[in-house]
């Protein structure tokens, strides 16, 4: 049988290919339908996020009776130290708490925030009133850009992905609390 190689380690102790990151955060508002609602939607995100805001469509008719290519939602995406930063803030709006149930299989989470003013920093609108949007956060690790590159692309391999348990660790470093027990 032949000998496991050794890990390289970093300065830290730590393998440098092992360090989870952000890379990406999402923040979603469906609303349904076009008109009134989704300009007000797209006015809010662009206020939080100060970045361009794209309109979601309808995929597929739905049982809900939307028709295909019909305007449902808008998102935006916040990269790099943006993100980070907003995802502080959006912690203190759910007052630096998140349930276990948030985390999925791939080692991402996704929270609600009810009411945009709850987000520090964030001026109520009365134009607007309250609405509430949804935070999709996407963790990485270096390496991760096999999956996505144009030239044969490839899967992540098991050992290096990120579990559940990983990303609920990087959660706690940035000062969250998750609740456990309350799934």
């Amino acid at each position: 049988m032949a000998a496991e190689k050794p890990e390289k380690k970093s300065e830290k102790g730590e393998n440098p290919m092992r360090q989870i990151r952000l890379e990406k955060v999402t923040l979603n508002m469906g609303m349904g339908e076009a008109g009134p609602n989704l300009e007000k939607g797209k006015k809010i995100l662009g206020a939080i996020s100060g970045k361009k805001v794209v309109i979601t469509k309808a995929r597929r008719r739905s049982t809900f009776g939307v028709p295909k290519g019909k305007n449902i939602g808008v998102k935006v995406t916040i990269r790099g130290k943006e993100a980070l930063e907003f995802l502080e803030r959006a912690f203190k709006a759910l007052d630096n708490r998140i349930k276990p149930s948030s985390f999925d299989t791939s080692g991402n989470f996704s929270f609600g925030i009810h009411e945009y003013i709850n987000i520090p920093g964030v001026k109520y609108d009365p134009e607007v009133g309250i609405i509430g949007m949804d935070v999709s956060v996407t963790l990485e690790r270096p390496g991760f850009r096999i999956k996505k590159r144009m030239l044969r692309p490839k899967r992540v391999g098991k050992k290096h992905r990120i579990s559940r348990d990983e990303a609920m660790e990087w959660v706690r470093k940035l000062g969250v609390e998750v609740k456990e027990g309350e799934d």
